[in-house]
């Protein structure tokens, strides 16, 4: 049984920081890539960031470009998503992804998901 578990989220002012976690637990993510999407009500699920297991390769959405920043522990199979500058824009249901079948900025094609964690940026 695969489980992603976000922890994290919560309110926060205009221009301030919060770090997601995600850990993975289940079975091995070696080489699989790990991913961060948000939500809001009534939208499409968004890329925001992605990270390869070696931690050596990410990407970011534009919007969050500078912003946040992506990170891995393979020690502990969790993913982070440190967040800084956050905007009244960013706030949304955050949901951590793993194993892409093959496009890894689609939600669609991320094979295991968290049940997500609120992040609320007020102004």
């Amino acid at each position: 049984q695969v489980q992603l578990v976000e922890s994290g989220g919560g309110l926060v002012q205009d221009g301030g920081s919060l770090r997601l976690s995600c850990a993975a637990s289940g079975r091995s993510f070696s080489n699989y890539p790990m991913a961060w999407f948000r939500q809001l009500p009534g939208k499409e699920r968004e890329f925001v960031a992605v990270i390869s297991w070696s931690g050596g390769t990410t990407f970011y959405a534009d919007s969050v470009k500078g912003r946040f920043t992506i990170s891995i522990d393979n020690a502990k199979n969790t993913v982070h998503l440190q967040m800084n500058s956050l905007k009244p824009e960013d706030t949304a249901v955050y949901y951590c992804a793993a194993d892409p079948d093959g496009n890894w900025n689609l939600a669609a094609d991320y094979n295991y998901w968290g049940q997500g964690t609120q992040v609320t940026v007020s102004s």
